[in-house]
């Protein structure tokens, strides 16, 4: 027992000595507290959309220790935050169950992308106090790299998609994600020209790229069910990677329809939050892959849970890129777990790297991202090339009602 506790010592000096990190003893780890929670813009990303929000958030804690993560309106950041000031950042699950459950009403999709946010920058801090990557602290490596594919590619010079395509394929990219035709600026969409152009379109780029999954399609669910099993209908014979968002997925009862009428492979779930939003979709084999990302699914610690329930279901995890922080924290999550496939999106074919972060935050090499081995995420924030937007540093004034099971565990009030 004496041996294991100095190996743990051992392990925790090396790794903040390594890191610069502030060096804790094992019995200063456990008791961290924290004391504030920063909210800054960032610089040259004015989209007004609180699901693809990429603002950065800090946690503080007592010990020195600072955690990022990337998301959340400042509304929703500012309530959350109140209710974390003092808790032990290592309790993450505690946390995260409170600030689900805490304020009686389930979170929307706009609240837990904040909750997404400050998630992130808790299993950050805990890397960083042990001196560990987060993906050790997931179960460590299942993957040497992740596979990547690319919506457009910046990299090429080509006037066309189809040699876009073909120049992207030859940079090391998996696949090349492509849109229907129409649905942009304020020419009106009619459904069935779109539905025909569509399905050419898709012909031209299976034969540019030589077929073989090498491309895949997002249909924006533009279409009505019409017309979008037609499109998948006639795509069949080209095996497409997959066909994203056939229809819109309120509804989880029409995918049965759907995966009744056709045999592509479907993807949907840029759009979802938690388990509860797509537990229906994987546990009735209704789709073969999952477009799930963070922080939009309430953060690292709801993304593993949603990544076991792949595998168990055989549903593969493709992710949508919100920022690119969100981008770094993927690799963590799908480099430690073992859904049948994986791999992630790049806007433009390759990672973001904004001036606030340090540039090897992620690891991108011939059109694949590898993991990151420094101490938490591996991302450095520099505030003073982002804007200070507010700090939190109590807690709230109106606090809600909290109910606890004699073990301390949450449940609902």
């Amino acid at each position: 027992m004496l041996r294991r506790k100095f190996l743990k010592s051992a392990m925790l000096g090396t790794g903040a000595v390594l890191t610069g990190l502030p060096l804790l003893s094992e019995a200063a780890v456990p008791k961290l507290k924290i004391t504030k929670i920063r909210y800054y813009a960032a610089p040259g990303y004015n989209k007004p959309l609180f699901n693809q929000a990429r603002e950065i958030v800090e946690i503080e804690t007592d010990g020195g220790i600072v955690g990022i993560g990337e998301g959340g309106s400042k509304d929703m950041i500012e309530q959350l935050a109140q209710m974390m000031i003092g808790e032990n950042p290592f309790r993450i699950e505690h946390i995260w169950q409170n600030l689900y459950r805490g304020m009686f009403y389930p979170p929307g999709r706009e609240k837990l992308h904040a909750q997404g946010a400050l998630d992130m920058a808790l299993w950050d801090i805990k890397g960083k106090a042990l001196g560990v990557p987060v993906y050790e602290l997931l179960g460590g490596a299942t993957r040497d790299y992740i596979e990547c594919y690319a919506t457009g590619f910046r990299a090429s010079k080509a006037k066309t998609e189809e040699e876009r395509a073909q120049d992207c394929l030859k940079a090391g990219l998996r696949c090349y994600r492509i849109g229907p035709t129409g649905g942009n600026g304020d020419q009106p969409f009619d459904f069935y020209q779109n539905a025909k152009k569509t399905i050419e379109f898709c012909k031209r780029i299976d034969a540019a790229v030589g077929g073989s999954g090498n491309w895949a399609i997002d249909l924006h669910t533009r279409f009505d069910l019409t017309e979008g099993v037609k499109i998948c209908k006639a795509l069949e014979a080209l095996e497409p990677y997959f066909v994203e968002d056939i229809i819109r997925s309120e509804n989880p009862d029409v995918y049965k329809t759907v995966r009744q009428m056709t045999n592509v492979p479907i993807a949907v779930g840029e759009q979802f939050g938690d388990r509860w939003d797509s537990n229906t979709f994987i546990e009735q084999h209704l789709i073969d892959y999952t477009r799930f990302t963070v922080p939009n699914t309430g953060g690292i610690s709801e993304f593993r849970k949603l990544a076991s329930m792949c595998e168990t279901h055989y549903v593969g995890m493709i992710p949508h890129f919100t920022g690119p922080l969100a981008t770094a924290t993927l690799v963590h999550l799908l480099g430690s777990s073992s859904p049948m496939r994986a791999m992630m999106e790049l806007g433009g074919g390759e990672p973001e790297r904004p001036p606030y972060f340090n540039d090897d935050f992620v690891r991108f090499q011939n059109g694949k991202l590898y993991l990151n081995p420094e101490p938490g995420l591996g991302v450095r924030f520099d505030p003073k090339k982002a804007t200070f937007v507010m700090e939190v540093t109590s807690n709230t004034k109106f606090p809600h009602p909290i109910l606890k099971a004699p073990d301390g565990s949450i449940h609902n009030w």
